[in-house]
């Protein structure tokens, strides 16, 4: 199992886009960040976009979806669908950012750190997988999927 988490944050690293940038502060609530990374609310296309875009949130690795336009998608994780009616935003958010947070176990890749990381590639070491930008979007799409 912790070989199969390492290969899933490694993937993820091959599919990161974000640029070396200091990461914003955030402060967790209970198993939530109840503020927004940005001070804004994200753009749910563009959060739509993120989720099937196999080259940066590599989402469908793992997840599934109502996406009936992707063949391929994962089952080791929760299905999307519903995702907005189970959690909040804050909790959705918290996920993204760093889901060890919630359980050190978890093989979900932190989207949202630099540090405390093990084999990242050298191009990719100090970047977070996504920036403040892009979470925001993929909540602000994540939190459309009520059914």
């Amino acid at each position: 199992m912790r070989a199969a988490a390492l290969g899933l944050v490694a993937a993820c690293a091959l599919g990161a886009t974000a640029q070396a940038e200091e990461l914003r502060a955030y402060t967790i609530a209970g198993d939530a960040i109840p503020e927004s990374l940005t001070g804004q609310k994200g753009d749910p296309a563009r959060g739509r976009a993120i989720v099937l875009n196999r080259q940066v949130g590599l989402c469908l690795l793992c997840h599934s979806g109502p996406f009936p336009e992707e063949r391929f998608q994962g089952n080791m994780a929760p299905d999307l669908k519903g995702a907005g009616a189970r959690w909040s935003e804050g909790e959705l958010r918290l996920r993204l950012v760093d889901a060890r947070k919630l359980n050190r176990q978890t093989i979900m890749p932190p989207y949202y750190v630099t540090d405390d990381m093990n084999r990242v590639a050298p191009a990719f070491r100090g970047k977070p997988i996504l920036t403040a930008e892009q979470i925001e979007d993929v909540v602000a799409f994540l939190t459309t999927l009520r059914d």
